[in-house]
């Protein structure tokens, strides 16, 4: 079922987001994940593409094995990286003839050691170009990322973010196909909010669900928010440091956090939530157990089996 469909129920769209795992031993975790979390009655997975495209196959696998043996609708991810658009256009096919009716593309980081972004031969160089492409060569609900924060590249001449450019980029996106938006990961929700402000007096009205990644490790996360923009707030950042050498502790603060966050974000008329899982399901688990506790509307979410 395509995802946009599933926006429009009326009900909290809860989804989780895991990548290709490189050996047997961390495919062996991640369909472990899958079992643990497929009792939540997800609206929907995502499958990412690996940095520079390394793990394409391994997704494309994935994602049709999610949506044939565990019964959960899969969403796959499609970058610009390394590939020219005929080799998209084959991955589309084997997409399709595998039943996969979701896509969300995105231009792609570098691949590893290289600092610029530069297209393929062939390829293409921005996202909504690679939307475009989905639309006309395969029949698939197509998602698109934006960056309540500003994306981390696009940025002015004293390297402040040019939030009015970027905005300009996500309307050519939609323009170009994109249904639905997921958020880079945030920790502030007026950063959400004020965000989707923005985009709806744009004349934008898509759906925009916000992602969250629960913290479990503090270097770990630093990392992250470091590579993508994103930003945390100093009062969690001090809790953060004088915990950092508790690892329960962390991960206690992180699920708690990350829990007040989303019911925060639900109650005042996000349409769901995105997990950034990194193929762990406890802090997930746990956030969106309690979630469904507390907040009635999300005891049936779009898309739960009947």
């Amino acid at each position: 079922m395509r995802i946009r469909e599933l926006l429009s129920t009326g009900r909290p769209c809860f989804s989780f987001e895991f990548f290709p795992p490189k050996t047997d031993a961390g495919l062996a975790t991640l369909r472990e994940s899958v079992r643990a979390l497929r009792d939540l009655n997800p609206t929907f997975v995502s499958v990412t593409y690996g940095a520079g495209g390394s793990t394409r196959d391994r997704t494309i696998e994935l994602v049709g094995e999610i949506q044939r043996h565990y019964g959960i609708e899969a969403m796959a991810h499609l970058t610009c990286v390394g590939s020219s658009k005929s080799e998209i256009a084959a991955i589309l096919q084997r997409l399709q003839a595998a039943g996969v009716e979701n896509v969300l593309a995105l231009r792609g980081d570098p691949p590893k050691g290289e600092s610029s972004f530069v297209a393929t031969a062939e390829g293409f160089g921005y996202a909504n170009e690679l939307a475009a492409f989905v639309r006309q060569h395969m029949n698939a609900c197509i998602g698109g990322a934006c960056y309540p924060e500003g994306h981390v590249e696009c940025t002015r001449p004293d390297g402040t973010r040019d939030l009015d450019r970027d905005l300009a980029n996500l309307q050519r996106k939609v323009d170009a196909g994109a249904e639905f938006l997921v958020t880079q990961l945030f920790f502030d929700n007026n950063a959400y909010f004020n965000f989707v402000s923005r985009v709806r007096a744009a004349g934008i009205g898509v759906p925009i669900i916000p992602g969250i990644m629960p913290i479990t490790n503090v270097e770990q996360i630093r990392r992250f928010t470091q590579m993508c923009g994103a930003s945390i707030p100093q009062s969690l950042l001090t809790e953060l440091d004088a915990l950092k050498d508790k690892d329960d502790a962390v991960l206690s603060l992180g699920v708690a956090y990350a829990t007040a966050q989303c019911l925060d974000l639900l109650q005042r008329g996000a349409p769901g939530i995105h997990f950034y899982t990194l193929n762990k399901s406890f802090a997930t688990r746990t956030i969106l157990t309690s979630l469904r506790t507390i907040w009635p509307p999300a005891m049936r979410p779009a898309g739960a089996r009947s």
